[in-house]
């Protein structure tokens, strides 16, 4: 009896050391799988990287990655009911793996003309009705079950996105397409800046947003981003004519691919940009030569020249040649013209 004891604890202590020695690929596996679908409430503060929701149990912090399926629901916004499969992160987050929301209601009949605008979504937003800031004043835009959202990962407030929308049947401008940061659609004649790129990028290519940091070069990009900075280059397959000012500090998403060279290359760059509408411009130009300054935004071109600091919009410019992006220090020759606002306008920018 005494040494059928000793067998059975021998065998219990095998059972625990298996146990606690199996492989950790196994414990991982685990951890990748969904444990929880959680419902509850958007909260404020969400950004495109956390998810701070609201639920019956309580508050929840969960953590959204590329791996994130966000093709049921792409609408993070405060007060926004969804569902939420999650896991458990090696970091200790809880992880999205599906999110879900409610079904919406049907859309009314859409105009065929389009307009695009650029701004962010503030916090009156509700339901279905974007209260979308941009440099013209508040706009409200509505969302519907059609709204083509494939060109962004989620949908928070105090981000920047471009919107391209129409008036509908019930009087409201309702939400055609939505991407990130800002199509070249609204950018208005940049979409025929030269110069294009010389081939398009077929390799696997995803985006990272950030800002541009003081050491940027013509050819390469140093971008600040919430994991680190980041070495991107800049070279003659890059689609630039959505992101031309790189001077420090401006926001920009960035779409990338590994390159034969080990170097992360840029396939696109789009910087935040004010929404701009018409002007008309004298039909007599004249010619300025300056450096960059490093306060050039995408609207707004800070030249210096011998006679003085120029401010010279960029909302009809027409060609750039010579270079691909436009860095403080850079010298350029601009053609530009008065506009019916008073400004001087740049309509085409070479590199000297």
């Amino acid at each position: 009896m005494k040494n059928n004891g000793i067998a059975g604890k021998i065998m219990a202590l095998c059972l625990t050391l298996g146990m606690l020695f199996s492989p950790i690929s196994r414990f991982e596996a685990v951890a990748a799988e969904v444990i929880a679908t959680v419902e509850g409430t958007v909260q404020s503060g969400t950004t495109s990287e956390l998810l701070k929701l609201s639920t019956k149990e309580g508050d929840m912090e969960i953590k959204l990655d590329s791996g994130t399926d966000t093709s049921a629901c792409k609408i993070l916004l405060p007060g926004k009911k969804i569902t939420v499969s999650v896991s458990h992160g090696s970091d200790g987050y809880l992880h999205a793996v599906k999110i879900g929301g409610e079904a919406q209601a049907s859309s009314p009949t859409i105009d065929s003309s389009t307009t695009t605008v650029t701004g962010k979504i503030n916090s009156k937003t509700k339901d279905d009705i974007l209260y979308f800031d941009t440099a013209q004043g508040e706009m409200q835009i509505k969302l519907d079950p059609t709204t083509n959202m494939s060109g962004c990962s989620v949908l928070v407030a105090d981000k920047t996105y471009s919107i391209a929308c129409a008036r509908g049947s019930d009087a409201y401008m309702h939400a055609i397409s939505i991407t990130d940061g800002v199509s070249a659609s609204a950018v208005g004649a940049v979409s025929s800046l030269t110069p294009a790129p010389a081939s398009p990028v077929t390799a696997s290519t995803t985006s990272v947003n950030g800002t541009v940091a003081d050491k940027t070069k013509e050819d390469l990009l140093y971008l600040s981003t919430s994991g680190g900075e980041m070495q991107i280059k800049i070279d003659a397959n890059t689609d630039s004519r959505g992101g031309l000012v790189l001077t420090p500090g401006r926001k920009l998403t960035v779409t990338v691919y590994n390159g034969s060279d080990a170097y992360l290359h840029a396939a696109s760059i789009v910087a935040a940009r004010e929404a701009t509408w018409a002007v008309e411009l004298d039909s007599s130009t004249s010619t300025v030569t300056g450096t960059v300054e490093s306060k050039s935004t995408e609207n707004m071109l800070y030249l210096d020249t011998p006679q003085g600091q120029m401010e010279l919009k960029l909302d009809a410019v027409k060609s750039v040649t010579g270079c691909k992006v436009f860095v403080s220090g850079k010298k350029l020759s601009v053609a530009c013209a008065r506009g019916s606002d008073a400004y001087m306008h740049a309509v085409d920018i070479a590199a000297q």
